[in-house]
């Protein structure tokens, strides 16, 4: 193997390498937030799948000062999005990469979705990374189904609060900066990572639950997540067991065209807080994210559908159980819009410009409603439970979710996956 991009999947070729898999990130930063500069080091515990001459990460424009591989300095080139590392001696099996870096953090220049990764706030900075902004702030494998834990230790002025995936496990305060430590143990995926930095104050909900949120924002705050913790019990009704030790919500300071989806975490812009629960369906849908998309992760980033699709119906079934307009009534509007849309869109390979388009959410959510309608309620949140039971902290594909919800049919559900999934003109009620 040389290292060089392998077996990444048709969608962000670029993207990742299939020759190696990372088993950790350890990362150290010192931000400073009136500035911008970040300076960084990462090292990445990972395991070769045969011997490579050559590693490869993804990584952004941020300065490279120092690389070594397995303890040793490594002859390296940085430029492209590339940062291309020759060990002294290939490597084959476990091995270890520490990259220090330095710089001005810039978001990633994507074609489809605009700038992607850290950015820099009117007081603060926060981490959107879906699906190719990770390399913006760290070297990483940026392969949709490598997953890894996470140490993320993170500097910064002391009168700023640093949220992160994962749970804190340090504070340290030495002169005007405080260092903020957080363990995310279960695997992660790079675009999920997150590190969120603002002048917050933390409001707690229930036990693993907080809300952080500008001073200004916080009691509109208050009330707009006070059903969280509700919610978060039907969820686990519904889907089977929260699969983390805790979850954050950040309202940030500025406005966010959409919430930002992390694992263990939700960014909300100050748009999204009202004081009327005008965005909760919002909040429904970050937290599902938690189920669909964090721990059973996608194997393949054409199948989509299996994050967005199961988003958007749990927002349904929020409506359903908390005494506003049933997922049937929901699925009924749904297809009159999409009935109005162009029928151009296989929802279970939409292309990689599509991977956003609304139709992929909405288009999903109406195929688990009408697997539900075959399957009966019983056997389709059986069907859910187990999804997310067999495939916690995992990956999956459409393959396999198809192949659960056959097991628990009576009925055959071919020709029903393929109308919904496959074809583009839109199937009837």
């Amino acid at each position: 193997m040389t290292g060089s991009t392998r077996a990444t999947g048709p969608y962000l070729p670029d993207h990742g390498d299939g020759g190696y898999r990372v088993a950790h990130y350890d990362l150290e930063l010192d931000y400073k937030p009136h500035t911008g500069r970040l300076a960084g080091r990462a090292t990445l515990s990972a395991v070769a799948a045969g011997p490579c001459a050559r590693v490869v990460l993804d990584f952004g424009t941020l300065t490279v000062n120092r690389v070594l591989v397995d303890g040793r300095p490594a002859r390296h080139v940085h430029g492209g999005g590339k940062l291309r590392i020759r060990p002294a001696r290939p490597v084959d099996g476990p091995f270890t990469v520490e990259v220090r870096y330095s710089g001005v953090a810039r978001p990633v220049r994507s074609r489809h979705w605009g700038e992607l990764g850290w950015d820099q706030l009117a007081d603060g900075a926060l981490v959107a990374s879906q699906p190719i902004g990770a390399p913006s702030w760290f070297p990483c494998n940026d392969l949709v189904r490598d997953k890894a834990a996470y140490r993320l230790s993170v500097t910064a002025p002391s009168p700023y609060t640093v949220l992160a995936n994962g749970v804190p496990v340090d504070r340290r305060t030495g002169g005007s900066s405080t260092t903020w430590v957080y363990e995310q143990a279960e695997p992660m995926a790079t675009y999920l990572a997150s590190v969120q930095i603002g002048l917050y104050e933390r409001l707690p909900l229930a036990e693993g639950q907080d809300v952080a949120a500008p001073a200004r924002l916080l009691r509109a705050a208050r009330h707009d997540f006070a059903r969280q913790p509700r919610m978060m019990g039907v969820f686990e009704e519904l889907f089977g067991p929260y699969p983390f030790r805790a979850y954050q919500v950040v309202v940030t300071d500025d406005d966010l065209e959409v919430p930002v989806e992390a694992q263990g975490l939700s960014v909300f812009g100050a748009n999204h807080v009202d004081g009327r629960r005008g965005h909760e369906r919002l909040v429904a849908h970050e937290l599902a994210h938690q189920w669909f998309g964090n721990s059973v992760g996608l194997a393949d980033w054409r199948d989509i559908w299996l994050n967005e699709g199961f988003a958007c119906y749990a927002e349904w079934l929020w409506s359903e159980r908390s005494g506003g307009p049933t997922a049937a009534v929901h699925a009924e509007r749904a297809h009159a819009r999409l009935a109005r849309s162009p029928q151009d869109l296989r929802i279970g390979d939409p292309g990689v410009a599509n991977l956003f388009d609304d139709r992929v959410y909405q288009r999903g959510a109406l195929t688990l409603h009408g697997l539900r309608a075959r399957l009966g309620d019983t056997a389709f949140f059986g069907v859910l439970r187990e999804w997310t039971d067999v495939h916690r902290h995992g990956t999956a594909t459409t393959s396999d979710f198809v192949a659960l919800a056959q097991r628990r049919a009576t009925e055959p559900l071919t020709a029903f996956f393929r109308a919904w999934l496959a074809e583009p003109r839109l199937p009837a009620r």
